[in-house]
């Protein structure tokens, strides 16, 4: 499984910048970022080379965040594989708590980035003959 750090923040101009600048004088790498708001805070959500360190780094400027597990499924670019997923992991009443898309750099392949409070998962869609990701 893939670690995300889920960062809280207020809303509100310049917010996003300040948040890749101390990434970015870390040498930090974002790989995948979904920025989600609300009238007053909103919620980012990143995965970076090495998450860790960003934590260190997000922290000591004041942010809030840690790290969550996310499952990272590796998609066939064609009509209805996104669904293919979802009615496997419907079928198994497992409930996603948020979703977004991606890609992998390495292959340029569509990837479906998902949180559950199902720790069986990843196992689960293993068996069904999906093909997880670790890294971007």
């Amino acid at each position: 499984m893939l670690q995300q750090i889920s960062l809280f923040t207020e809303n509100k101009q310049g917010g996003l910048v300040k948040i890749t600048s101390v990434l970015a004088k870390s040498n930090i790498n974002i790989y995948t970022m979904l920025a989600n708001d609300s009238a007053e805070f909103g919620i980012i959500r990143l995965i970076v080379d090495r998450p860790d360190e960003a934590i260190d780094a997000l922290k000591a400027a004041g942010y809030q965040c840690r790290l969550d597990k996310v499952i990272a499924v590796t998609m066939e670019d064609v009509p209805g594989y996104l669904d293919k997923i979802l009615s496997a992991v419907d079928g198994a009443n497992i409930d996603i708590c948020y979703l977004y898309i991606s890609f992998d750099r390495a292959t340029g392949k569509p990837v479906a980035v998902f949180k559950t409070n199902e720790p069986e998962t990843a196992t689960f869609l293993l068996g069904k003959g999906f093909n997880l990701i670790e890294t971007f």
